[in-house]
């Protein structure tokens, strides 16, 4: 795409999902062969906040209900990630040239069993979780500097 500055961010929710030992919920993605994991992480629909759009997809993408979470943060501001030129005009149809992501820190309360990848909206073919430590370098490479200020922001929380 020659004039991707020109396209808007796509706006969008993450959840940092934590354990009660602090350790961090990562999927691998259904729709990649990469070696790559992300946290949950989703398109904010029209008329939808940030909150309600993270708790969706965190039920979309593990089977994880509000009720089996406490939101203990939301990041202080947007964090933004550019796509990289050759998914520029293939992802989201070419209506985007990125994402701009309000991030949620999110305590699970559940129980391992009560987390359930497979699901109408699924997203991911494998689950774990991961230490904070690692999330950077598990993420895809244009989402690393997005990861490392995420973690940064909620590692006091977390």
């Amino acid at each position: 795409m020659s004039d991707a500055g020109a396209l808007p961010y796509r706006p969008c929710a993450g959840v940092m999902l934590a354990n009660r030992t602090g350790r961090i919920f990562v999927g691998q993605r259904l729709d990649s062969r990469a070696d790559a994991w992300q946290m949950p992480q989703g398109g904010i629909d029209p008329g939808e906040d940030a909150e309600a759009a993270a708790l969706r997809e965190l039920e979309e993408e593990t089977g994880v209900h509000a009720g089996l979470v406490d939101i203990i943060a939301r990041s202080r501001t947007e964090h933004l990630y550019d796509l990289p030129d050759d998914l520029i005009g293939t992802v989201w149809g070419g209506r985007y040239r990125g994402q701009r992501q309000n991030w949620f820190l999110m305590r699970f309360m559940g129980e391992d069993t009560d987390v359930h990848i497979v699901t109408p909206h699924q997203e991911f073919r494998a689950w774990r979780w991961a230490e904070l430590d690692e999330l950077e370098r598990l993420i895809v490479p244009f989402k690393r500097a997005l990861y490392r200020a995420v973690v940064e922001e909620f590692r006091p929380l977390v």
